[in-house]
């Protein structure tokens, strides 16, 4: 089900190709030991964008930003992309590397709780939605991501496979708050008649969801 390394090394080595600005912000996020998507994920992410048209994306959860780049060049040029966090620091953090990616004027970093910025935007306003933030809002997040998307849109969403190496979704024997809320976003994504979704194992698996068409 899970790529393996030699894969995992193929694709990075053929495939995903990270500029000096991506590769140090990546390596940041390891010497902070932070969450960071792989990068043959961001790199579907930066694809899907383009696929579709992306002009207005909103991503929940920041961090050093790694995703957000990927995301942001996958917009035109004005495009945008707003990206939620609730950590000051790690606002800050990002809008810096931002500068340093040269994305900074397609994206905007939002500080504060994700769900009440969410609340406040309009029904179909934005082209798709990346979820990657704490793992037990996650169906909630998924629900206000309904709402936001226009039809046609997109709703993607990392670490519903595995939360590191050691903790695994798909493992019955494995059972923590998280991992409910990941195992529950999961089931709501295949069941939900709203939503065409499936599971990419990349990374640490990506959910990719297309809105269906009213």
């Amino acid at each position: 089900m899970y790529l393996n390394a030699d894969v995992t090394r193929y694709l990075r080595q053929q495939v995903v190709v990270e500029d000096d600005a991506l590769h140090t912000i990546g390596a940041k996020a390891r010497e902070l030991g932070v969450p960071a998507i792989a990068p043959e994920a961001g790199r579907v992410l930066q694809l899907l964008c383009r696929l579709i048209g992306a002009r207005r994306v909103v991503e929940i959860g920041t961090c050093t930003g790694y995703s957000a780049i990927w995301i942001a060049r996958g917009l035109p040029a004005d495009g945008q992309l707003e990206t939620l966090e609730l950590d000051p620091q790690r606002a800050a953090m990002a809008r810096t590397h931002f500068r340093q990616a040269g994305v900074a004027e397609r994206v905007t970093v939002t500080v504060g709780d994700a769900r009440k910025t969410l609340a406040a935007r309009a029904d179909g306003s934005v082209d798709a939605v990346f979820i990657d933030a704490d793992k037990p809002p996650y169906p909630d997040y998924l629900e206000e991501a309904l709402r936001l998307v226009r039809p046609g849109g997109l709703i993607l969403a990392d670490n519903v496979l595995t939360l590191g190496p050691r903790v695994k979704v798909y493992d019955e024997a494995t059972s923590s708050e998280s991992v409910r809320a990941l195992r529950r976003y999961n089931r709501l994504v295949a069941t939900d008649p709203r939503l065409l979704g499936t599971i990419l194992p990349v990374g640490e698996g990506l959910s990719v969801a297309w809105k269906v068409m009213s």
